[in-house]
C-alpha cells in the first residue's frame, strides 16, 4: 500500500525514478544534490519511507541516512537502499541498523 516516501538520489535520473514510483502510487519527495536540505525536509514532514539510492555518490546516501538516524523523532522511517556495490552495501549495514537493501528492478 503506497504512502509518502522521500527519495534521495544523486544524479539526472531522479525525476525520472520519481515519475514511476509517483505512477504506481506514491507521493514522492525528492532530493538531488543538499543532504541537508533533504534532512531538513523530512524531520519537516516525515515520509513513511526514506529511499537512498547507491549507485551514485553513496557516501552522500550514508551520510543523510546517519544524519536522518540521528533523530529521534524520525528514527523508526524505515530506509530502503536501491543498489550500490557490495562494498557500499557493506558500509551501510556498518552504519545503519534495519536498514533495508534491493535493487532497483525489484523496486517497482
Amino acid at each position: 500500500m503506497p504512502g509518502r516516501l522521500f527519495l534521495f538520489q544523486w544524479d539526472d535520473k531522479a525525476e525520472a525514478r520519481a515519475s514511476a514510483l509517483r505512477a504506481a502510487g506514491w507521493t514522492v519527495d525528492l532530493e538531488t544534490s543538499d543532504g541537508a536540505r533533504g534532512c531538513r525536509a523530512v524531520l519537516n514532514h516525515p515520509p513513511d519511507l526514506l529511499l537512498f539510492d547507491l549507485a551514485r555518490r553513496a557516501s552522500h546516501s550514508r551520510a543523510t541516512a546517519e544524519a536522518i538516524r540521528g533523530y529521534k523523532s524520525v528514527r523508526r522511517i524505515p530506509m530502503l537502499f536501491i543498489d550500490g556495490s557490495e562494498l557500499e552495501i557493506a558500509k551501510v549495514k556498518a552504519k545503519i541498523m534495519n536498514a533495508l537493501f534491493t535493487d532497483s528492478e525489484l523496486l517497482l
